[in-house]
C-alpha cells in the first residue's frame, strides 16, 4: 500500500479552461477513482481487487505518466476546431498511442490505463474544441462533441470488416452485441450522463458526501454497464453476476443503508475469489467525477 495522497473532491463548477489546466484535473479524476475504497473487484487502497499486475502504486504512476498528455489532446482539439469533426479522431490517435506507451513504460506492460487515455483524450480534445469555437464548457455540449468525434466509430472497429484476426472487442462486438468503450464515446458517454450523473449529483446534494455519492455511483453502474472487461474475464456469466449482485445490493439501499459498506468489501472479496474486475465501470466512475465539474448545460445538438 502507498503513502496515500489525499485529494480535494469538492465539485467547483469549471466556465473556462486552459490546456494547462487539464492535467490536473483528468489526474484528479484518476486518483479520485482509485483511491476510492472498497470498490468490488478493482484495485484500491483496501487491495489489489482481482488483478495479480497492478496495485495502488502503480496506478498511481500511470496518473502520473498520462495527465501531462491531457494537455496535447486540448491543443489538437483546439488547433482543429474549424475541421469537420469526423475528421479529428485520426487525428488524435498518434497521441493515444504515444500516451499509452508511456503509461506501459511506466508500469513495465501492464495496462492500467488504456480506457482512460481513450476516454479523457477524447473528452480533453473536446474541450479544446469547444473552447476555440467559444462555445460554453457544458457537460452536454462536451460529451455530444466526443460524440461527434466518433460517429460510426463501432461500425468502422467492430463488425469485422477490416480483414486479419478478429481482436477481442470485434469478438464481444460480432458475439454478443456489445460495444465496450467505443460505443459509449460514440453515444457521447450516454451512460455516464442518463445514469452516473443523476445518482452522484442526487446522493451528494442529500448526504453531502462525495465518498458515499461516489460508492453508490459505481454500484449503479456495475449494475447497468455492460462492461466488457468483465465478459473478458468471465463471458456473459460474469457480467451477469456482477450486475445481479449490484442490483440485489442497490435494492437494499446500497452502501447507504446500515451495513452497506460492509456489503461492499464482502462483494470485493466475492468478485476476487471469481477473478471479476468490473473496470468498465471504473473508468466511467472517473469520467463521471470530471463532467461533474462542468454545469449540466442544455441538450445539445450542433
Amino acid at each position: 500500500m502507498s503513502d496515500t495522497i489525499v485529494i480535494d473532491t469538492r465539485v467547483q463548477s469549471v466556465q473556462k479552461m486552459k490546456a494547462s489546466d487539464l492535467p490536473g484535473l483528468v489526474a484528479r479524476a484518476l486518483l479520485t477513482e482509485v483511491q476510492l475504497t472498497p470498490k468490488p473487484g478493482l484495485v484500491d487502497i483496501r487491495n489489489a481487487g482481482a488483478h495479480r499486475d497492478m496495485d495502488l502504486l502503480s496506478f498511481e504512476g500511470s496518473t502520473a505518466a498520462i495527465a501531462p498528455w491531457m494537455e496535447k489532446f486540448f491543443i489538437m482539439g483546439n488547433s482543429t476546431a474549424r475541421l469537420e469533426a469526423g475528421a479529428v479522431l485520426a487525428m488524435l490517435r498518434p497521441l493515444g498511442m504515444a500516451c499509452e506507451n508511456d503509461m506501459l513504460e511506466v508500469t513495465g506492460g501492464v495496462n492500467t490505463h488504456r480506457g482512460a487515455v481513450f476516454a479523457f483524450g477524447l473528452l480533453s480534445a473536446a474541450i479544446g474544441r469547444l473552447m476555440a469555437l467559444d462555445i460554453p464548457l457544458e457537460q452536454n455540449r462536451i460529451c455530444d462533441c466526443v460524440a461527434r468525434f466518433c460517429r460510426n466509430i463501432v461500425a468502422r472497429e467492430l463488425s469485422g470488416q477490416k480483414g486479419g484476426e478478429a481482436s477481442k472487442s470485434e469478438v464481444q462486438f460480432l458475439r454478443f452485441g456489445l460495444t465496450g468503450a467505443r460505443g459509449e464515446a460514440e453515444s457521447g458517454f450516454r451512460t455516464v450522463r442518463t445514469q452516473a450523473l443523476p445518482v452522484y449529483q442526487r446522493v451528494l446534494q442529500e448526504q453531502g458526501d462525495t465518498y458515499l455519492a461516489l460508492l453508490q455511483t459505481l454500484l449503479h453502474l456495475m449494475a447497468w454497464n455492460d462492461d466488457t472487461n468483465l465478459v473478458s474475464r468471465g463471458g456473459l456469466e460474469g457480467l451477469n453476476y456482477v450486475q445481479q449482485q449490484a442490483q440485489k445490493l442497490l435494492w437494499q439501499g446500497g452502501v447507504l443503508a446500515d451495513g452497506g459498506i460492509e456489503a461492499l468489501q464482502r462483494l470485493d472479496d466475492d468478485l476476487i475469489a471469481r477473478n471479476l474486475s468490473p473496470g468498465g465501470s471504473a473508468d466511467l466512475l472517473a469520467v463521471c467525477w470530471f463532467l461533474s465539474h462542468f454545469p449540466a448545460g442544455a441538450i445539445y445538438s450542433e
